[in-house]
């Protein structure tokens, strides 16, 4: 049987490693978290977040909607309470979209 490399997931994200995942400075993570409860990243004893796989997810979905589709803050917030598994399941779809875009890429350069 042929080794297959498996994905590695981190349980635990550094404030760093989001910065550097959405390309933002580290004030607007912690922004963001203070407006939406829905980002709950734990503190170890130094006080530095550490962002679980839900808390990445949930930024995504909050940078889709405030970035992408242009809401406002409050706009997003009522929008996620109202049709939070809606919201889930397209973020779900949208990073599919993007798992496949990034295979064809990679097999049209090979080519």
């Amino acid at each position: 049987m042929p080794y297959k490399e498996r994905e590695i997931n981190k349980l635990y994200y550094t404030m760093g490693e989001v910065t550097a995942m959405f390309g933002v400075n580290a004030s607007q993570i912690r922004f963001y978290e203070r407006e939406f409860d829905i980002i709950q990243p734990k503190k170890n004893k130094k006080g530095n977040r550490l962002f679980t796989q839900d808390d990445i997810a949930n930024l995504k979905i909050i940078f889709n909607l405030v970035k992408d589709k242009g809401y406002t803050l409050q706009g997003a917030r009522d929008y996620i309470r109202s049709n939070k598994n809606e919201v889930k399941e397209n973020q779900r779809v949208i990073d599919s979209l993007e798992r496949l875009k990034k295979f064809l890429i990679e097999v049209r350069d090979s080519l």
